[in-house]
Order: C-alpha cells, then structure tokens, then sequence
C-alpha cells in the first residue's frame, strides 16, 4: 500500500486508508508509538490505558483532598 506524506501545520502526516485502519484496529484517537528501526518506520498501535479504581484511589494524597464549598441555597429542585 503506497501514500503520500503531507504537511499537517508545523508536522508531518500520512493518511491510514479506512480498510487498512479496519484490519489494524486503528481509528481515530487512538494511541500509536512511532519507531525508527535501522532507518525503517515502523507505527504500532498501543492498547487502551485499563484503570481500576482501587489504584487511582491509592494515589490520592492529602494535597488532593478539598473541603466542602458552600454554593448557597438551593434554587430549584436540589436535594440537601
């Protein structure tokens, strides 16, 4: 398969065909990683980020804690 190279403002951008994309599992927003090997480039697609809540969790530090903000009184149907 043969494309051609083209300006995207400041960078350089080739364009994936739909089926090419279709067979890799490639669309729009996916992560990539882009390798010089020997003067070949080569494109991978990485695998989507998995995150399980028990770990963001832990991270939370005291820093990243806030206090309650008190917006007022309530003004249509809130519940307090």
């Amino acid at each position: 398969m043969h494309a051609r190279i083209q300006k995207w403002e400041n960078s350089l951008a080739v364009r994936i065909p739909r089926s090419f994309a279709a067979a890799t599992g490639i669309e729009e927003g996916s992560a990539v990683e882009i390798a010089n090997d020997d003067g070949e480039t080569r494109l991978h697609p990485l695998p989507a980020p998995r995150y399980e809540l028990d770990e963001l969790l832990a991270q939370i530090t005291p820093e990243d804690l806030h206090t309650e903000i008190n917006s007022g009184q309530a003004t249509g149907g809130e519940t307090w």
